[in-house]
Protein backbone atom coordinates (compact mmCIF):
# COMPACT_ATOMS: atom_id res chain seq x y z
CA UNK A 1 0.00 0.00 0.00
CA UNK A 2 1.22 3.46 -0.84
CA UNK A 3 0.12 6.36 0.56
CA UNK A 4 0.18 9.90 -0.70
CA UNK A 5 -0.27 12.21 2.10
CA UNK A 6 -0.98 16.50 2.01
CA UNK A 7 0.30 17.65 5.18
CA UNK A 8 -1.01 20.85 6.40
CA UNK A 9 0.56 23.33 8.47
CA UNK A 10 -0.85 26.19 10.84
CA UNK A 11 1.69 28.85 12.19
CA UNK A 12 4.78 26.87 10.96
CA UNK A 13 4.02 23.27 12.61
CA UNK A 14 2.29 20.11 11.14
CA UNK A 15 -1.64 20.34 11.86
CA UNK A 16 -3.41 17.95 9.87
CA UNK A 17 -3.16 15.58 7.27
CA UNK A 18 -5.15 14.79 4.54
CA UNK A 19 -5.25 11.15 2.33
CA UNK A 20 -7.20 10.56 -1.03
CA UNK A 21 -10.61 8.68 -0.09
CA UNK A 22 -9.32 5.05 -1.67
CA UNK A 23 -5.89 4.92 0.78
CA UNK A 24 -8.10 6.20 3.71
CA UNK A 25 -10.25 3.24 3.36
CA UNK A 26 -7.04 1.15 2.68
CA UNK A 27 -5.53 2.09 5.39
CA UNK A 28 -8.68 1.73 7.84
CA UNK A 29 -9.03 -2.03 6.37
CA UNK A 30 -5.52 -2.66 6.77
CA UNK A 31 -6.11 -1.33 10.77
CA UNK A 32 -8.95 -3.36 11.00
CA UNK A 33 -7.21 -6.40 10.05
CA UNK A 34 -4.56 -6.08 11.79
CA UNK A 35 -6.67 -5.55 15.20
CA UNK A 36 -8.35 -8.95 14.25
CA UNK A 37 -5.14 -10.47 14.11
CA UNK A 38 -4.17 -9.19 17.81
CA UNK A 39 -7.48 -10.27 18.99
CA UNK A 40 -7.06 -14.01 17.49
CA UNK A 41 -3.22 -14.05 18.90
CA UNK A 42 -4.90 -13.75 22.18
CA UNK A 43 -7.11 -15.53 22.27
CA UNK A 44 -5.26 -18.89 21.17
CA UNK A 45 -2.74 -17.89 24.21
CA UNK A 46 -6.10 -17.62 26.69
CA UNK A 47 -7.05 -21.11 24.66
CA UNK A 48 -3.92 -22.83 24.26
CA UNK A 49 -4.60 -25.28 27.25
CA UNK A 50 -8.10 -25.78 26.64
CA UNK A 51 -9.18 -28.84 24.88
CA UNK A 52 -9.77 -29.06 20.69
CA UNK A 53 -10.84 -30.89 17.91
CA UNK A 54 -8.94 -31.61 15.00
CA UNK A 55 -10.76 -30.45 12.00
CA UNK A 56 -10.44 -33.40 9.97
CA UNK A 57 -12.53 -35.22 12.83
CA UNK A 58 -15.02 -32.39 12.38
CA UNK A 59 -15.21 -32.82 9.34
CA UNK A 60 -15.65 -36.36 9.25
CA UNK A 61 -18.30 -36.42 11.69
CA UNK A 62 -20.47 -33.61 10.09
CA UNK A 63 -20.30 -36.07 6.71
CA UNK A 64 -21.49 -38.87 8.84
CA UNK A 65 -24.82 -37.31 9.69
Amino acid sequence: MSIRPQVIEKHGKKEFVVLPYEEFLAMKEALEDYEDLKDLREAKVMEADEPSTPLSKVRADLLSD
